[in-house]
């Protein structure tokens, strides 16, 4: 499934050991992340170690529905990375999800004009897939 967004060639991400669940998970079109079993924390990007409690060998992969809403939003208009200067202008938008409003994610926001960006509205997730034929999430409002 390639881009919904014109032009966007979207970079391809590397897994390594830390991030390969959350990147097969994707390749799923499943949003997992880790979850601290101390402390019931969600984490997002990937850590050794639980930013909260300090336990390193306490991560699960928990799955997350990705449901959420638009943080805030800027517009891309002079990308230096090669693969979004076709699709310039386009939204960068953070994403803070309902399940735990301290993990975001950045969005391109596939549907939604650059610049008519609707701070505060809810979004679904979805998955995009990159150069590679790696899936990313994104969200789109509804």
């Amino acid at each position: 499934m390639p881009s919904m967004i014109p032009g966007l060639e979207r970079p391809a991400p590397v897994p390594n050991e830390l991030t390969k669940p959350f990147w097969d998970a994707c390749n799923e079109q499943r949003l997992v992340l880790q979850n601290c079993t101390a402390c019931n924390r969600l984490h997002y990007p990937p850590a050794q170690k639980c930013s909260q409690c300090g336990a390193a060998d306490k991560f699960i992969w928990k799955a997350v529905q990705g449901k959420g809403h638009i943080d805030v939003y800027f517009v891309i208009r002079d990308s230096r990375i090669r693969g979004f200067r076709s699709a310039q202008p386009i939204n960068f938008a953070v994403i803070t999800l309902d399940e735990d409003p301290g993990i975001n994610f950045l969005s391109n926001l596939p549907g939604t004009p650059p610049g008519k960006v609707p701070v505060g509205a809810a979004v679904e997730l979805m998955f995009e897939q990159t150069s590679s034929g790696q899936m990313v999430p994104e969200w789109r409002a509804i």
